[in-house]
């Protein structure tokens, strides 16, 4: 009688574990979606595995859909990521954006909210002077491209293009290499928000049922004085009112400013005071 007794208890254990590591996070699946897409995304060329470069985090069950983080970091402080590619497979138009950074932002602590249509990889595609390298997770949600936007049409074309900066945390001295100590920088933390509601072309105004035109921000830089942090050029897998957290290296000027442009070729600029943030 005492190995049945042993046996369910061990039996629910194991079906546990196995339960419990369906629901962990897991990493890019394989994709027929990607093999028909990569040629458009990347031409020719390799794309390695990430490695010890960087790691992707993004929740294996989104919370919302349509505003899915996305956080890329660098595990590698010694390499170079010039740029990246942030792709989501199973979406409509699946280049989310592209990204380029400036020195500033090395190591890359960046993170970005994506919309998520069906049950897709997420991957981003970082550029180094070695190549291309890979990483990503599988995320699953839905509807996140027809999600409807949070206000009424009028409400968010009247705060169109309104920033706001926020920094956390004290600045931490950076050592730059080769930099003597009284040349040390400061790490800071900031996270931009810009309203728009970057229509996507597939939601439908709530009262007439119609489709709203497709309406995005499609070009951001991020500037400290006179040097550029990134730059992305966007699709309709950005989210609604566009935010960007990141590290970077503090030059000392007093502002970030920030510039915009959308599809309706609206632009918009504004300087953020960092004492304001």
């Amino acid at each position: 009688m005492e190995p049945k007794t042993l046996a369910a208890p061990l039996l629910a254990l194991l079906i546990g574990g196995a339960a419990m590591a369906a629901d962990a996070p897991n990493p890019l699946a394989q994709s027929p979606t990607w093999q028909d897409l990569r040629a458009d995304v990347t031409g020719a060329a390799e794309i390695a595995p990430a490695g010890s470069l960087f790691t992707v985090e993004a929740p294996h069950r989104a919370e919302d859909a349509a505003t899915v983080p996305v956080h890329i970091v660098q595990t590698d402080p010694a390499a170079t990521i010039t740029g990246a590619t942030v792709v989501v497979d199973e979406n409509p138009a699946p280049v989310a954006g592209t990204f380029s950074f400036g020195a500033a932002m090395a190591p890359l602590d960046f993170e970005l909210r994506v919309r998520v249509n069906q049950y897709s990889n997420v991957r981003v595609i970082a550029e180094t002077p070695e190549g291309l390298r890979m990483d990503g997770r599988f995320v699953k949600a839905s509807g996140g491209c027809s999600a409807p936007a949070t206000k009424v049409p009028a409400a968010a074309l009247a705060a169109m293009g309104q920033m706001k900066l926020r920094l956390f945390g004290a600045a931490q001295p950076e050592q730059q290499s080769g930099q003597q100590p009284e040349q040390s920088v400061a790490r800071r933390e900031a996270q931009i928000q810009i309203r728009h509601p970057n229509y996507s072309g597939l939601q439908r105004d709530q009262i007439t049922q119609l489709f709203v035109p497709a309406h995005f921000i499609d070009h951001l830089e991020v500037w400290q004085g006179e040097e550029q942090l990134f730059a992305m050029d966007g699709g309709i897998s950005i989210s609604e009112n566009p935010t960007f957290r990141f590290g970077y290296a503090d030059n000392g000027t007093e502002a970030l400013t920030v510039k915009a442009r959308d599809t309706e070729g609206n632009e918009f600029e504004q300087v953020l005071p960092k004492a304001g943030g």
